[in-house]
């Protein structure tokens, strides 16, 4: 593969937990932040459109810009200068994997523009987009599409350096995702903060079970879906700071629809089957947004 000297990438949003997979299951959505970047003499330049823009930074300290050179320290060949240009429809600090994707914009355009096949870097670009997050869920569904299985590996485990990993599986394609994307924003530090360090062995075991029920109705069973998004481990305790959210969550329940907290929230995310949300239901707040599953994650142009 030569070294281009410009590339397009379009990476698509994730849902991280989805219930019980706390930091371990993502599904990666079908709304995407496109990036075109360019190789310049010198410098970095930064132009962001839609969501962020006027908001984020413009310079080195951009996120794609940060996942760029993080690649580049292990890929080497890092160009003299930069010239970005960010069209973000992913919402921010909505629960939406934006930061996630943000990050692995910029390590698969690392990537091609130096020259490698990013199929090939997969676990180099995953090593540093699960780093820069601190957990693989919403980088891996976003690198890699469809429903992620995502984890941490113990440190000195055999002779393997890398810090994550994750395995990519086929969503059952009965499963319609809506998201109820709310009109506030939410910080992933705060409501990780709400969470406790030690919980019940009787709700560990049943978030257990149900991240295991999980794998099975992502693929194969969505009728246990229901089920399956139940959990005690993290979102009665985030309450707090999302009520509305977490009465959504609560209505669409009752109604028969699985439906969690997407990520650190506040969105709400709901697994239908048709794309239909129930009458009776309170939305107010909430943009509804049908978001199929995106089957394929990070794509490539070479232009």
């Amino acid at each position: 593969m030569g070294r281009p000297r410009e590339v397009r990438i379009r990476v698509p949003a994730s849902s991280a937990n989805l219930g019980p997979g706390f930091d371990s299951l993502g599904l990666a959505l079908s709304l995407y932040d496109d990036l075109e970047v360019s190789v310049a003499s010198d410098g970095v330049r930064v132009e962001v459109l839609g969501e962020g823009a006027g908001r984020v930074p413009c310079d080195d300290s951009h996120l794609v810009v940060r996942a760029m050179r993080t690649t580049w320290a292990v890929l080497g060949d890092a160009p003299s200068g930069l010239r970005l240009r960010c069209r973000n429809a992913i919402p921010h600090s909505r629960g939406l994997g934006s930061s996630a994707a943000a990050a692995v914009a910029g390590a698969v355009a690392a990537a091609v523009l130096s020259g490698r096949d990013p199929e090939l870097e997969r676990q180099v670009l995953l090593q540093v987009t699960a780093g820069m997050e601190g957990h693989a869920d919403n980088a891996a569904a976003s690198l890699l599409g469809g429903f992620v299985i995502a984890w941490e590996m113990q440190p000195g485990s055999g002779n393997n350096p890398d810090r994550f990993d994750a395995v990519r599986l086929d969503t059952h394609p009965g499963i319609r995702p809506v998201a109820f994307v709310a009109g506030v924003e939410s910080s992933t530090k705060m409501t990780r903060g709400l969470l406790p360090d030690r919980v019940p062995l009787a709700d560990a075991a049943f978030t257990g079970s149900r991240t295991a029920l999980s794998v099975l109705a992502f693929t194969q069973r969505p009728d246990l879906l229901l089920a399956a998004t139940e959990d005690r481990l993290h979102q009665s305790y985030r309450r707090p700071a999302y009520p509305e959210s977490a009465d959504l969550v609560d209505a669409l329940r009752a109604h028969g629809v699985p439906a969690a907290i997407s990520g650190a929230g506040p969105t709400v995310l709901a697994l239908t089957s048709d794309g239909a949300v129930p009458g009776g239901i309170d939305t107010r707040g909430f943009t509804v947004v049908p978001l199929p599953v995106d089957r394929v994650g990070a794509r490539v142009e070479i232009g």
